[in-house]
C-alpha cells in the first residue's frame, strides 16, 4: 500500500550519535529493491546530508530530498530543482529588528554559509551540523546579491519558549514559523513546509498522498505528518507532533524508523 516514506533526520532516522543504524540501512536497501521511495526531509541544506545520502545509496537522478524544511526541493544530486522558495535580504533585516526587540540571537542560512551579526554557541552548532562556515558581520553589510534561504531565531530553549508568544502578529501572518529543535525557531516563506515539499516529490513520482508515510519528531514535521496517508510520530517526539500522528513508533534510540518500515512497508 505504501510506496514512499519521508523521514526527518535529527531525532528521527538519526540516533543521538547522529548515526543511521545498520538495521535501518538494511531495511531501506530492501525498500529500494522493491521499487519504493525514501525521502529525507530536513531543515538542513543538501551539503549537510550528503554523507547520509551516500550511505543509503540514494545519490542519483531519481531520488529526491526536502531541504531547508521545504524551501528547496531537489534531486539528491542537486541538479534538478522541483521547488525553490527562498526568503529575501529584507526578510533577514526585518527579522533582525524583531530579534533585537525580543532579546534573542539570530542567524540566516544561505546555500553555502550561515550569517550572523553576533557569533554565539547556537550558530556554532548550526555550522557544525551542516558543515558550513559562519560569516559574522552586520546585517546591513550583507551583499544585496546574497540568497537568504531561511532565517532562524536561536537561543536557550527556555528563552525561545518565553518569546514565542511575544512574536508580533504581522510576523506570524507573513512567515511560516517552525520549531525544528529546542534551540531553533525557523522563519521561511509562508508557503514553505515539509508537507508541501513531500507532496511535490510525490506528485513528481506519481504517488498519491495515501501511499505516503511521513515520520518525524518536532514541530517542523507536523505538516508532512498531516499530509501523509500514515503520519508517524517518534516516541521521543514533542506532544504537539504526537497529537496529529496516526501512529507513534519507538524512539530514535530504539530504531523507530526501522520499526515503521518493517510494520508497514516490507
Amino acid at each position: 500500500m505504501y510506496k514512499l516514506i519521508a523521514e526527518d533526520m535529527d531525532g528521527t532516522i538519526l540516533n543521538e550519535k547522529k548515526e543511521i543504524s545498520k538495521r535501518c540501512r538494511e531495511n531501506i536497501s530492501k525498500l529500494k529493491e522493491m521499487g519504493k521511495k525514501i525521502v529525507l526531509a530536513t531543515g538542513r541544506p543538501l551539503r549537510g546530508i550528503i554523507p547520509y545520502i551516500e550511505m543509503l545509496d540514494l545519490l542519483d537522478d531519481d531520488n529526491y530530498v526536502v531541504t531547508y524544511n521545504g524551501a528547496l526541493v531537489q534531486n539528491t544530486k542537486g541538479d534538478k530543482i522541483l521547488y525553490d522558495k527562498p526568503l529575501s535580504l529584507d526578510s533577514y533585516k526585518e527579522l533582525y529588528e524583531v530579534s533585537k526587540q525580543l532579546g534573542v540571537n539570530i542567524h540566516a542560512l544561505t546555500e553555502s554559509s550561515v550569517l550572523t551579526p553576533k557569533n554565539n554557541p547556537y550558530t556554532g552548532i548550526e555550522s557544525s551540523i551542516n558543515k558550513i562556515p559562519v560569516v559574522e558581520g552586520p546585517v546591513e553589510d550583507v551583499d544585496t546579491s546574497t540568497k537568504i534561504v531561511k532565517v532562524m531565531l536561536i537561543d536557550d530553549p527556555k528563552k525561545l519558549d518565553s518569546i514565542i508568544p511575544l512574536i508580533p502578529q504581522w510576523v506570524k501572518d507573513k512567515y511560516s514559523i517552525l520549531r525544528s529543535a529546542p534551540i531553533f525557531l525557523e522563519f521561511l516563506d509562508k508557503s514553505v513546509n515539509k508537507g508541501a515539499g513531500v507532496s511535490i516529490i510525490a506528485k513528481e513520482l506519481g504517488i498519491k498522498a495515501e501511499e505516503v508515510i511521513s515520520v518525524g519528531d518536532a514541530g517542523n514535521d507536523i505538516a508532512m505528518i498531516q499530509y501523509a496517508g500514515l503520519g508517524v510520530a517518534m516516541a521521543n517526539a514533542t506532544e504537539d507532533v504526537k497529537a496529529v500522528a496516526d501512529y507513534i513508533t519507538l524512539s530514535n534510540e530504539e530504531d523507530g524508523v526501522a520499526h515503521v518500515i518493517e510494520k508497514f512497508m516490507l
